[in-house]
């Protein structure tokens, strides 16, 4: 049996550098992109790839039609999900995660849905912003910046 996998949910996600500048990290860590449509690009398009570099090829890439669709086939835990938003009422640093826990993030200009927020409360977290100039950073950076917190204890942080 395989160890458990960290998985990166992207829900909706309309810029593809983004999407491939997570993809490069998913693989540096061994971690599965999951990708949920609608997608405001094709996965084809060179920008995808260009974000990934040469690494794209080798993203444990999943898709789903819809959040429902994800939900059917995962059945993911509860206490497996972690969803980020700029309004979340907990901070990154909170949460002790789960290393097969799920980090779902919204698209890069309206987040996460009410739908997949809905009966979530106590999941939702943010990435705590210092200046009052800034409401967000970039959807890459922020994943990245919550994956190596995730991380922390395989890493040895």
């Amino acid at each position: 049996m395989a160890d458990p996998c960290l998985k990166i949910v992207l829900v909706a996600p309309e810029i593809p550098y983004n999407t491939g500048a997570i993809g490069r990290t998913c693989v540096a860590l061994n971690l599965e992109l999951i990708l949920i449509r609608p997608y405001g690009f094709s996965l084809d398009e060179k920008s995808v790839r260009r974000a990934g570099t040469d690494y794209w090829k080798h993203v444990n890439l999943s898709e789903y039609d819809s959040w429902e669709h994800f939900l059917e086939v995962r059945q993911p835990a509860e206490d497996s999900l972690y969803f980020f938003e700029e309004h979340g009422a907990r901070s990154v640093y909170d949460p002790e995660y789960k290393p097969d826990g799920y980090l779902i993030f919204g698209n890069e200009s309206r987040g996460l849905t009410p739908e997949v927020l809905e009966g979530h409360d106590d999941r939702i977290f943010n990435l705590p912003m210092l200046s009052p100039l800034v409401r967000s950073l970039n959807l890459a950076n922020t994943a990245t910046a919550v994956i190596y917190q995730a991380m922390r204890p395989q890493l040895g942080g």
